[in-house]
């Protein structure tokens, strides 16, 4: 038993290293390569969804609509509708409506603003470091 599992291993890795690629391989790569040439004719738009905060801004709003929608739309049938599936329905869909736009307005006020307020600075700060840059070059030149 021990001849047949040693007699096993290189096997496989012999005819790993013996076959040429596989067709499904050479199409990924030319994904990969097709992927890379938009990203390079889109590069502007790349970086900014990248390193910029579009995403979340997407987000939050498309979950702070959908909450509110929820939100109404469950109020309305929950009050509406007395029997028990529709009811409950609704009353599901106010509570996850209001956990929902509630959320986002938390994420708002805990990371956007506090995140904006620090770019503002980052960008004083850069600014006053540029401008005492220049006061000292001017003083060394003169």
């Amino acid at each position: 038993m021990t001849r047949g599992t040693e007699g096993n291993g290189p096997a496989r890795a012999r005819s790993d290293e013996e076959h040429p690629r596989q067709p499904d391989l050479l199409i990924g790569e030319l994904e990969r390569r097709a992927v890379l040439d938009w990203v390079g004719d889109h590069l502007s738009e790349v970086q900014r969804s990248a390193y910029g905060q579009r995403s979340l801004y997407w987000a939050l709003g498309v979950g702070f609509a959908v909450g509110l929608a929820l939100y109404t739309g469950g109020y309305a049938l929950k009050s509406s509708f007395t029997t028990e599936p529709l009811a409950f329905l609704g009353d599901l869909l106010y509570t996850m409506g209001w956990a929902l736009w509630t959320g986002v307005v938390v994420v708002v006020f805990l990371q956007l603003i506090p995140q904006l307020k620090r770019r503002g600075y980052r960008q004083l700060l850069e600014a006053y470091e540029a401008d005492r840059g220049e006061a000292r070059g001017e003083g060394t030149h003169t």
